[in-house]
């Protein structure tokens, strides 16, 4: 079946009657309660600019003929990651890059782990089968997908099989003729209740030795299979209106614990069983980290575009972007601008054909930007905080404003340079929602840990560059030095 639809979108999580919980009780639809129904409405937005801009979106399967997903797309050429990474740009300008879990995160990791599958093979040629189908079964069917990869944080001093409580992470319990059953917990899955299925992988920041294979699971199963439960934690969608809440009425996620009771996955929809190995090698070689990285580097320049014109427009409102230091904080954030682009583009054009024959594009470039964008947000957000100033602290509802007594009182008292006092506060209320709200704290938190621990990313970082050429660099120099070394004994 061709790209769905946002009415066709809400309906199939509206069928599926995905097991969620929240505030102690079960959500029956999620498309109507209170904690999801906006971000779902979102979602659905999303897939309905598949049909209104269908050149970008949009493309022929190679399969079936039907025009699906763009961000689906194997490329097999540079022109082909620019049109993939155009219809990642449309998604997050509509979101202003504050929907982590976009579906082309995901898309991505399907396409790259489909066309890349010989690494399953390893174990049984059926595994690496079953990526190739899913890849396609997600392509032709526009399956939306939440993900996990991290065991709960109960000893991380312990690697799993020495946890004092070992069954409590996700684990194999038996193999059956038809599939596997699996119980135990995993964290943390955004969108967890509004998509219609769940990717396991492991989380390839710690390494797993042989000792882990009962936890070195891959397999994707329904949202509504039979003993999985996600249990969600508290939504920072108040139920307020747009204007007083602008991003977090829209594209609050959701994220939560993910609860598999006995569940049954059958072998058509495993990858990997109890083989630590190959999954520790997963991401790097199917070369789904690259994609997958690539998705989030686009994202994140269409989000710093979007804060950039939060400040600029903070600036104006007020009238502070004639001192130095204020123009010296938008400096900062159009050099991080134009730094993460600098990045993309050169992965982009430095990309190569895989061993596949898919063209990738050069991790050097990703790798940097992924490795520094979690280090930069947070200053972003202190800029405006500190930009804002008091204005992010005076910034009364809607309803004040339509007050008939007090409304023309604040609509004077809150105006700028160039607004009045409604545009104004309008425009601090995003500024606000953005950075200080517990929507704009999670998304701070959430960029910081985006691909896990930044300290032990950076160790890795650090480790595989290629360090020798600068080292030798400096030796080559000074061995050119004309002074000799003196004849010193007895040290």
């Amino acid at each position: 079946m061709p790209a769905k639809t946002g009415d066709q979108y809400i309906e199939r999580i509206r069928k599926a009657k995905n097991n969620v919980y929240i505030g102690g009780e079960r959500v029956e639809d999620p498309t109507t309660h209170p904690s999801f129904k906006n971000v779902v409405k979102s979602m659905a937005h999303l897939y309905d600019l598949q049909y209104e801009n269908p050149e970008k979106m949009l493309y022929t399967s190679p399969t079936s003929g039907d025009k699906v997903g763009m961000t689906f797309m194997r490329p097999e050429s540079i022109e082909d990651l620019i049109k993939r990474r155009e219809a990642i740009t449309e998604w997050a300008k509509a979101t202003g890059g504050m929907m982590g879990r976009s579906p082309d995160y995901l898309n991505a990791e399907v396409m790259a782990m489909g066309t890349a599958s010989d690494l399953f093979a390893e174990a049984d040629p059926m595994f690496a089968e079953n990526a190739r189908n899913y890849y396609e079964y997600c392509r032709e069917n526009d399956i939306s997908l939440t993900h996990t990869l991290i065991h709960p944080q109960v000893n991380r001093a312990k690697a799993q099989h020495e946890q004092k409580d070992a069954n409590n992470a996700l684990h194999l319990v038996e193999k059956r003729k038809d599939g596997i059953i699996v119980d135990g917990i995993r964290l943390l899955a955004t969108q967890g209740g509004i998509t219609d299925e769940i990717l396991v992988f492991p989380s390839t920041v710690k390494k797993s030795g042989e000792l882990d294979d009962p936890y070195s699971l891959a397999f994707a199963v329904p949202n509504n299979t039979e003993g999985l439960k996600f249990i969600s934690r508290e939504s920072f969608d108040y139920g307020k209106n747009e204007w007083d809440h602008p991003l977090s009425s829209r594209f609050e996620e959701g994220d939560a614990i993910v609860s598999f009771e006995n569940v049954f996955v059958p072998w058509e929809r495993v990858f990997v069983c109890e083989n630590s190995s190959i999954c520790n090698r997963t991401f790097a070689e199917t070369g789904a980290v690259v994609h997958m990285s690539h998705q989030v580097v686009s994202k994140n320049v269409v989000k710093t575009e979007f804060l950039l014109g939060i400040i600029l427009q903070v600036m104006d409102a007020i009238g502070i972007d004639q001192f130095q230091h204020v123009k010296d904080k938008g400096t900062e954030v159009m050099l991080t601008l134009e730094t993460m682009k600098s990045h993309l583009y050169k992965a982009e054009h430095n990309a190569k054909l895989d061993k596949w024959g898919t063209m990738t594009p050069d991790f050097e470039a990703l790798n940097a930007a992924r490795n520094w964008y979690p280090r930069i947000y947070p200053r972003i957000t202190e800029i405006i905080r500190i930009l804002g100033a008091s204005g992010l602290m005076g910034i009364p509802s809607e309803a004040d404003f339509q007050h008939e007594e007090i409304g023309p009182i604040i609509n004077r008292a809150m105006q700028g340079k160039n607004l009045d006092g409604f545009e104004r506060v309008q425009l601090f209320r995003l500024a606000w929602d953005a950075t200080l709200s517990a929507f704009g704290s999670r998304q701070a938190h959430y960029e910081y840990y985006f691909f896990g621990d930044p300290i032990k990313m950076g160790m890795t970082y650090f480790d595989q560059y290629d360090k020798d050429p600068y080292k030798d660099f400096v030796q080559d120099f000074l061995n050119k030095s004309t002074s000799k070394k003196p004849n010193v004994t007895g040290v």
